[in-house]
């Protein structure tokens, strides 16, 4: 394992009631790893197995994130450590020994908003990223489930999911520090070696999410665990298009053994699971 001269905080998994992080005692320090090599990534990501499943924070930076951008940083949360994949040392050699990880369905990987980074993956890597737990989704149903205002195409900024006091309630305020050097400066990403604001942006951007990730699923019923699945699924591949109309991309979620559908209407689900895609297509064009 690499030397690091890093470290940040992660929330510790909450109690049952606790609503904000409240308090310097709620954290817990690790490190954050540098990577330019797979040999410094736990062997239990390099090798996914039943017996060893995990759950990880998720993200990536870079420039024009998308198909024809350039993926620069892969950010990985671990409950004892952050690691930042550095695509551009490690480069095609390192993402590829990420890609059993990334497509496997014993690693969940929990991420907000995960549609750009899927297709940057895809288009310029060739993984499918697979099984993911979206919080820009889960917070939209857990939203209708307690019989909220729908928010409109599952849209729910980073920033304002932090805010929000039922998950963490902190302040992110160096978020728009970083964009407002990214609006003067889009190639941020690409510089190395890694400053002390890039690896603290980018770690900052994951060391959440596993905390927020045992807050929703604990509020998520069944029905909503499903949808939360399925959209995840759909929202991966969903500027992934190629010529096979994703013939090699893994199955959808099934529906469950019990019927929380009838039959004739599931058809109807997985089309308006699509509808919502689209939908969320359309803000981002608009936007």
């Amino acid at each position: 394992m690499a030397s690091s001269p890093h470290q940040t905080h992660i929330p510790l998994p909450p109690d049952p009631g606790e609503n904000t992080i409240t308090h310097e005692a709620n954290l817990s320090p690790v490190p954050i790893y540098i990577v330019t090599h797979a040999g410094q990534l736990p062997s239990e990501f390099l090798e996914p197995s039943p017996e060893r499943q995990l759950v990880i924070g998720f993200d990536c930076e870079g420039v024009d994130l998308c198909r024809n951008g350039t993926l620069c940083i892969m950010q990985l949360a671990f409950s004892d450590a952050i690691y930042l994949v550095d695509a551009i040392q490690g480069g095609e050699m390192l993402m590829k020994a990420c890609k059993p990880a990334l497509e496997s369905s014993y690693i969940t990987k929990v991420i907000h908003d995960c549609k750009r980074d899927s297709e940057a993956l895809y288009f310029q890597f060739g993984i499918k990223l697979h099984n993911v737990v979206d919080t820009q989704i889960a917070y939209s149903l857990i939203e209708e489930q307690e019989g909220r205002t729908r928010v409109l195409a599952d849209y729910i900024s980073f920033v304002g999911l932090l805010a929000d006091p039922r998950y963490c309630g902190i302040s992110y305020v160096e978020k728009e520090e970083v964009r407002v050097l990214l609006r003067q400066d889009p190639n941020f990403w690409t510089y190395r070696p890694l400053s002390e604001l890039m690896v603290r942006a980018a770690a900052d951007d994951v060391r959440f999410l596993l905390y927020i990730y045992h807050k929703m699923v604990a509020k998520l019923n069944q029905q909503s665990l499903w949808y939360l699945a399925v959209r995840g699924a759909l929202y991966c591949r969903c500027f992934c298009l190629n010529d096979n109309t994703f013939a090699d991309w893994p199955s959808l979620p099934p529906i469950p053994g019990f019927p929380l559908f009838p039959p004739n209407k599931q058809q109807l689900v997985l089309w308006s699971t699509h509808a919502h895609v689209q939908a969320q297509l359309r803000h981002g064009a608009a936007s």
